[in-house]
């Protein structure tokens, strides 16, 4: 197994439902043994891709290629791969050890050895001593930790999740996406995973595909997508940036000025020769994170502005603080992430700050 390795690639994918296209010429490559996360909104495509893949609808355009072979026209059942659904699809008349050793009765193998590998298939998602109960006997985890098992019995290469933890409720839905992450790296399968959940998906994901109506805007590590979004689609969807329009200036030094309402910006724009290229006078947002800004201390000579706050949100280990800066015409909402403290907020409500944030925390996206 090699992170480096193509296990499959879509080249040129389309899919049309009649004059409707939902998949615009897509290209992807998953590489063998990574946790790759589909992201976007209801509508991007990202289920559409899932289901191609795993044979469950047919491309219109376009090829699917497992080790630089062909599969788009290979039957559901002859493809090595397999998938975990929302509602799980688990047999009701059937026990935990028949469903999760269903897809290995089907085989006709023996019923010794399909009795060893359905209890370790148990074992690994740490349902061992429930293998006589029946689904509706268990919890939505459980049942969850099922549907799993059953898809990795078959040892796949590659296991489809789609929106698996949807139904679970918020606690649970964090233990499982733990869960699910040390079993990908236990069993080293390739894990693609469906979801709309941000979170979730910074949480769990080797890499992230963000999806916008049927194209693919970025792909990249959690890391880059969060820090250096490439669009503002993929700024506004992936967390809570700060987007303020202006006009893109000079560049220096591996940063670029922009002229906003806040005055004018400094933003990094190191590495990124599309930003360094781009021409003088261009729309553009300057992005920056609620965590990058900070009450202006007298060292802090760039990317400083007034404002007032509008608004303390407590959220536990943070506090958020809307701040209304801008003249009164250009009026700007921003986000600020503070640490919580036991004391309380250090804000608060219509208080007038002065703050700024580093260059270096700047980003800049093409409008």
């Amino acid at each position: 197994m090699s992170h480096n390795t193509d296990l499959l690639t879509l080249r040129s994918a389309t899919k049309s439902y009649g004059s409707v296209p939902v998949l615009h010429g897509i290209d992807l490559s998953i590489r063998d043994g990574e946790f790759l996360t589909v992201l976007g909104p209801s509508g991007s495509g990202k289920t559409t891709v899932l289901r191609l893949i795993g044979g469950l609808e047919p491309l219109t355009s376009g090829e699917i290629r497992l080790d630089g072979q062909d599969i788009s026209r290979m039957p559901i059942n002859k493809r090595p791969f397999n998938t975990v659904f929302q509602d799980y699809a688990l047999f009701p008349h059937l026990t935990v050890a028949g469903n999760v050793g269903y897809g290995l009765s089907v085989r006709h193998l023996p019923r010794k050895e399909i009795a060893t590998r359905v209890a370790e298939a148990l074992d690994l998602v740490q349902l061992g001593r429930f293998a006589e109960r029946f689904p509706s006997q268990l919890s939505g985890g459980q049942r969850q930790r099922v549907a799993l098992a059953r898809a990795l019995i078959c040892r796949p290469r590659l296991v489809l999740l789609d929106e698996p933890l949807a139904a679970l409720d918020l606690e649970l839905r964090r233990q499982m996406q733990e869960f699910l992450k040390s079993i990908q790296r236990e069993v080293k399968t390739t894990f693609l995973f469906v979801t709309h959940d941000q979170e979730e998906a910074i949480g769990m994901a080797d890499r992230i595909c963000v999806m916008e109506a049927g194209y693919i805007r970025q792909l990249g590590s959690p890391h880059e997508l969060y820090y250096r979004p490439n669009c503002e689609f993929v700024a506004r969807f992936f967390g809570e940036n700060n987007l303020v329009a202006g006009t893109l200036g000079s560049v220096q030094d591996g940063l670029r000025a922009i002229d906003t309402a806040l005055g004018r910006l400094l933003c990094s724009v190191e590495g990124q020769p599309h930003l360094q290229a781009a021409a003088t006078g261009a729309a553009a947002f300057a992005a920056f994170r609620p965590e990058a800004l900070r009450v202006a201390s007298a060292g802090d000579k760039d990317n400083r502005f007034s404002g007032t706050i509008a608004d303390v949100a407590f959220a536990g280990s943070s506090t958020m603080a809307t701040i209304a800066a801008g003249g009164e015409a250009s009026r700007q909402r921003l986000k600020m992430r503070l640490a919580s403290r036991v004391e309380g907020s250090a804000f608060t409500a219509a208080e007038n700050v002065t703050l700024a944030f580093a260059p270096r925390e700047g980003h800049l996206v093409l409008a």
